[in-house]
Parts: structure tokens; sequence; C-alpha cells
């Protein structure tokens, strides 16, 4: 994904703290969009733990879907982040987008509706019945330029 608005200044030396580029919300929300997975940061026994999941943007708020098991009965009813990061090789830069805010099962029926019939298919197979949103309280972004090490 190329989210790119301008190219990088050839031969202007090597990145520096200034670089960074702050993304606005509409910003964040289009990258959210677009980013085929994102990875979901929870507490578990004390310890952290990240799973990859897929999702849809909705209303402002980040859903995504799963059987039962650690990943829902960590997140629902607490603070989670949510990120999904990427590089731009053309650009030579590579950005990050967190969301973070409570997780709620969707339970409500009309809202259960509308998320069923969202492009939000498992990619792993097996039942997935548990919808999951995360309302947003946080949502910040940044864009920066790699100085060296990435590699395709």
């Amino acid at each position: 994904m190329n989210t790119e608005t301008t190219p990088p200044t050839a031969g202007a030396g090597p990145p520096g703290p200034d670089d960074v580029e702050v993304l606005d919300p509409a910003q964040c929300w289009a990258i959210l969009r677009e980013a085929p997975f994102g990875r979901l940061g929870v507490i578990v026994d004390e310890r952290p733990e990240i799973f990859p999941v897929n999702h849809i943007v909705d209303h402002g708020s980040i859903v995504f879907r799963s059987a039962a098991g650690t990943k829902v009965a960590a997140a629902v009813g607490s603070r989670v982040v949510f990120e999904v990061d990427g590089y731009d090789l053309t650009a030579g830069r590579a950005w990050s987008v967190m969301v973070s805010g409570p997780a709620r099962k969707v339970t409500d029926t009309d809202d259960l509706i509308d998320v069923m019939q969202a492009p939000l298919d498992p990619w792993h197979q097996g039942a997935k019945p548990h919808f999951v949103r995360i309302v947003t309280e946080s949502v910040t972004g940044r864009r920066y330029p790699v100085s060296g090490g990435a590699r395709t």
C-alpha cells in the first residue's frame, strides 16, 4: 500500500526526528480501512499478548470476529490496543497507526446484523461467531523515513 503524498528528498542526509509525520485522524482511518489485518494487544494473566486479526472499520471503530478463546476473553470488557503498520518500499517510508479503547462484544441485534453483513470473512476456517468492537478513545499515527535495514 502506498499512502505517501510527497516523495522523499534525495540526498537530504540521514532522517532525523523532525522527519516524522504525525498523521491526522482522517489519514489514520484511511490507512486502517486499507490494511488487510492488524494486531490486537491485550493483557492475559498480567502479561501483554498480541494477536493478528483481520478487521473492518465500522462507524469510527474497529470490529473483528473470532472464535471463543483467550483473545475474546481477554479483550471483551477491557481496554485494548489495535495496531496496523507497513512499509512503502518505493518511498522508503514506514507507517504505524494505533487505536485504543474498550472492547465490547457486539450483542445488539441491529448492530449484529450490520456487522454480520460487512465484508469480515475469517481467514482461518472454523466457526467465528463472536464479533468484537473496539470503541475508539484514541487514534494516532506516524509516518517516517527508514534510515536503513528495511528489506523486501
